[in-house]
């Protein structure tokens, strides 16, 4: 295979992600909410995988006529805000002036947010709430919190979408990636776990999604807290 083929073929790749937004919204129309979340979580699998394969297989370079920055950002306002607000209103989970209010807000405000050139950090993190509303929401199916309670998380992760937080890509930021790529890899089994048991996961499963999801949300602000050391030597 030649690397243009290998290039263009990671570009395939990427594009699948839109087969499976599309599958999760006709699931989402049947108001299957457990296969919607299960091909929602499909494709946070392969927008795990793509950026290294782009990056090995050197797409800029080999197959530059593709953006695929622009397509997998199509895909993520798909598949991480899109359709899980969607189903937000839909399911019933937060019903009423809660639920559109809520639904407006997270999509409105990550298409401006998807927009910002300034998005990522030298490290590689993400500066703000990186619009992971398919996480956020597949979290309040499987633990059903009070209403208020997920439209003030939903309020303020909004808003944490134009602070200065950094918030820790799994697979990219280097600091604490021994810990941050397991627990990624750890809460799409947890996800997949709870959406097959129809969102009414065992306690293990929703004690895993909390962890993890705690760790993916807090350890960029950890890192914040706690600087790497750096060492130094006199003059």
């Amino acid at each position: 295979m030649t690397k243009r083929l290998q290039a263009f073929s990671v570009h395939l790749l990427t594009a699948t992600g839109a087969v499976f937004a599309l599958l999760a919204m006709f699931a989402a129309a049947r108001q299957d909410w457990s296969l919607m979340y299960i091909w929602l979580v499909v494709a946070l699998a392969v927008d795990g995988i793509d950026g290294p394969l782009a990056r090995h297989y050197e797409v800029k370079s080999y197959a530059p006529q593709w953006d695929g920055v622009l397509m997998d950002l199509i895909i993520d306002f798909l598949t991480y805000v899109f359709i899980p607000a969607f189903a937000l209103v839909e399911s019933g989970l937060l019903p009423g002036w809660a639920g559109w209010f809520t639904a407006i807000l997270i999509t409105f405000s990550s298409v401006v947010y998807f927009a910002d050139t300034r998005m990522k950090t030298s490290d590689n993190s993400f500066s703000g709430f990186p619009g992971c509303w398919n996480m956020v929401i597949l979290v309040f199916f499987a633990t059903e919190p009070a209403w208020w309670t997920v439209i003030g998380l939903s309020v303020i992760l909004a808003l944490a979408q134009f602070f200065p937080i950094k918030f820790v890509h799994p697979v990219r930021t280097d600091r604490w990636r021994a810990i941050s790529l397991p627990a990624i890899v750890l809460w799409t089994g947890f996800a997949g776990w709870a959406a097959a048991a129809r969102f009414d996961p065992p306690v293990l499963c929703t004690l895993g999604l909390l962890v993890t999801s705690a760790y993916l949300l807090g350890a960029g602000a950890a890192q914040q807290v706690f600087p790497p050391r750096t060492s130094g030597r006199r003059a």
